[in-house]
């Protein structure tokens, strides 16, 4: 039996569905809370360390912040973040976590 996964193709999808407007901020915390569940899942198979790295981080913040904390800018950093090289990862997750959400 295979382990259920999430793709990083998946979390995009349900981020940009988000920031259309076709999720409320609600939606999109229940399917982080829903699907995000390591180790029973398998998060990004096929990406390379940090973008694995980038998804946990990522998927932790949405499933756990206040909804009230969203800030749709943080689409655009969560977007930047999966694009992250080796070397922009910190960077990216500190732009992330810190400018993505309401203090």
């Amino acid at each position: 039996m295979s382990k259920p996964f999430i793709t990083k193709d998946q979390l995009i999808s349900e981020l940009c569905a988000w920031k259309e407007n076709k999720l409320s901020a609600e939606q999109l915390q229940d399917w982080m809370v829903t699907f995000y569940d390591p180790p029973e899942v398998e998060i990004g198979p096929g990406e390379t360390e940090w973008v694995q790295e980038a998804m946990n981080v990522i998927m932790n913040e949405y499933e756990l912040a206040k909804i009230s904390k969203f800030k749709h800018e943080s689409y655009e950093l969560a977007m930047a973040f999966l694009d992250c090289s080796e070397d922009t990862f910190y960077q990216r997750r500190h732009s992330f976590i810190h400018d993505g959400f309401l203090d």
